[in-house]
Formats: C-alpha cells, sequence, structure tokens
C-alpha cells in the first residue's frame, strides 16, 4: 500500500487549521504531519519535516505567506505549495506563483475543489482556484513561455516591486506592533539592520509615520484590519 502524502498546514487562525486538519485526514491518501500558526514556523517546520506538501495562507504573523514561499522553495526544493487564501487581486497570484507556489486556490472552495487542488499539484500540474480570471491565467501562461523568472515583469512594476522579501518582513512585524528589538530577534539580524531596513523601504514607498506603515500593510493584505 503507498504510503499517504505527508501534508504541512500552515494557517494562522486555529479554528481553519484545526478544520483543514479534520477534512484531510478523514482522507487515508493525506497524513497531517504539521502545522505553523505563522511564516516562520512554516518555513521551520518544512525545513525538520520534509513534507510533500505545504498548504499555505498568504496573511500570516511574523513572516508573510509570500516571504515564507520563496524561502521553503529555496530550502526545499521538492515540497509542493498550495495557496490557500482569500485574496482575489491579480498582484497576489502573481507573486505567489513567482515566489514558488504550485497552486493558487480561494478560500471559498468546497472540500472536493480543495481535494482536486492537492492532487493535481502533487501530481506536479498548476492548480488555478476557477474564481481567479482568465486574465490572471493568461498573465502567467504568457510569462512561463518568456522565461517566468527571468524576463520583463508580467504587470507594470510599482514601488512595492522594489521591496526586498526582508524589507516587506520588517514592514510587516512593524505593522504588527513589534519593536526593533522583537524584529532582530525574529530575524536573527542586528537591531541596526532592522532600522535600515524600516530606512530604506519607507524611502522607496514614500511614507513617513508608522500609521502610513499600519496602513499600507492592511491594504497589501499583510496584516488584517
Amino acid at each position: 500500500m503507498k504510503e499517504p502524502y505527508r501534508i504541512v498546514i500552515a494557517e494562522d487562525h486555529r479554528i481553519l487549521r484545526e478544520g483543514l486538519h479534520a477534512l484531510l485526514s478523514s482522507n487515508p491518501a493525506f497524513k497531517i504531519a504539521g502545522e505553523a500558526e505563522n511564516g516562520m514556523d512554516a518555513v521551520r517546520s518544512a525545513e525538520k519535516l520534509l513534507p510533500d506538501l505545504i498548504l499555505i495562507d498568504l496573511s500570516m504573523p511574523k513572516m508573510d505567506g509570500l516571504a515564507a514561499i520563496a524561502e521553503i522553495k529555496s530550502r526545499c526544493p521538492n515540497t509542493k505549495i498550495l495557496v490557500l487564501t482569500v485574496h482575489k487581486a491579480e498582484e497576489y497570484v502573481f507573486e505567489s506563483l513567482k515566489a514558488g507556489a504550485d497552486g493558487y486556490l480561494l478560500k471559498d472552495a468546497n472540500a472536493a475543489e480543495l481535494k482536486m487542488a492537492i492532487e493535481n499539484v502533487l501530481a506536479g500540474r498548476l492548480y488555478l482556484s476557477p474564481g481567479i480570471s482568465e486574465k490572471v491565467v493568461a498573465g502567467y501562461l504568457e510569462g512561463k513561455r518568456a522565461g517566468y523568472r527571468n524576463e520583463a515583469p508580467l504587470k507594470e512594476s510599482t514601488a512595492w516591486d522594489t521591496l526586498t522579501h526582508r524589507e516587506r518582513q520588517v514592514l510587516k512585524l512593524i505593522a504588527e506592533g513589534h519593536k526593533n528589538k522583537e524584529i532582530a530577534r525574529y530575524l536573527c539580524i542586528s537591531i541596526k539592520t532592522v532600522e535600515k531596513h524600516r530606512s530604506n523601504f519607507m524611502k522607496k514607498l514614500d511614507i513617513h509615520n508608522s500609521s502610513e506603515i499600519t496602513s499600507l500593510a492592511m491594504k497589501k493584505g499583510l496584516v488584517s484590519d
């Protein structure tokens, strides 16, 4: 008998995490290898457990899903990643795929669609939720033909696009209310480096205070309002 696929669930809402655990555990083809309630724990779980697939939300504390996807793919390239999110906007789909996601599923999906998405991703096929616009699908395919990661971007570049993953992490943590010392500890960097990242992204985005940082983070879906 074939061993079940090992899955890690990365979702910051406990009730959703428990629901997904119960739902997927009822299928003998799947085994829940671990859970994570923030992006950093998702990366650690991937590296420690080497699951077949990670089911990941985009809006999570400490490290957002996009940054976590990129980290996981760099450390565990054989692990498949299926995004499960409420975000329908094109930019989230594009950024997720560029970061290395293998599929993108909206949270209004039913159990049958979740199962189908997981099976497709595990089989090496891209899965995009039917709720994603045809424009996104066409743009993704066009980018793939052009050499997705190395050619011109699929959408017009903005100041946000110039931020590094680390700058986005620092911005998110500041918006969540963490102090520089805490951020430095979370990211294993110095306080001066945190301050430098803060200065860099504020200059790039032309923002000037913490309230503007928080407002932008909510607009981008990095933190809840």
